[in-house]
């Protein structure tokens, strides 16, 4: 059976807030340059950002006919990256009406990252922190599986270089973005 990353499990094991996430409100965040797949690098500490800030972290996005890692469904808020990347190209426009700016981030390799918004035709970035420098300096949730370190899906608004709001977890995946623009809408 070949493994499809676009559709989603109906028993999807539901993630618990552990309060893993309970710090970052309020945090300013550093100025750590991430290589980005629209090419170069972006700095989502950058003080003169006139935007807001959205970035979804998340485990890591599969590829289509590829196994994921071990037990992956069985993970809470392991399963859906890509239904998730998908839920917030699809709602692109209206993040930008909001005059806020879209990244992903995961701690998966450029290269892989790049095939990923290449194939899913994604509109906005996707940040490799696979030296684990911003996760280790704002000190985000992870979990390890067959050797990797995986960010847990989160999502955090950035306004003004400064964690405003947080998002954690994420549930389901698939209705990430619009999660985002009810916070961003009140």
């Amino acid at each position: 059976m070949s493994h499809d990353p676009a559709v989603l499990p109906e028993d999807l094991p539901i993630p618990v807030d552990d309060g893993a996430a309970d710090h970052l409100v309020g945090l300013s965040v550093p100025a750590i340059a991430l290589p980005a797949t629209i090419g170069g690098s972006v700095n989502l500490g950058d003080r003169g950002r006139a935007k807001r800030l959205v970035v979804f972290a998340y485990p890591r996005t599969g590829r289509p006919g590829v196994p994921p890692p071990t037990a992956w469904d069985t993970i809470p808020g392991a399963r859906g990256c890509t239904p998730e990347a998908c839920s917030f190209r699809d709602l692109s426009e209206q993040f930008a009406a909001l005059d806020t700016d879209v990244f992903g981030l995961s701690t998966q390799d450029p290269d892989y990252q790049l095939e990923a918004a290449t194939r899913l035709h994604l509109r906005y970035a996707l940040l490799s922190d696979a030296e684990l420098r911003l996760t280790a300096a704002l000190r985000l949730p992870t979990l390890s599986v067959d050797g990797m370190t995986l960010l847990r899906r989160l999502t955090l608004i950035i306004d003004d270089g400064r964690v405003k709001h947080v998002i954690y977890p994420v549930f389901p995946p698939d209705g990430a973005a619009t999660d985002v623009l009810a916070v961003l809408l009140r």
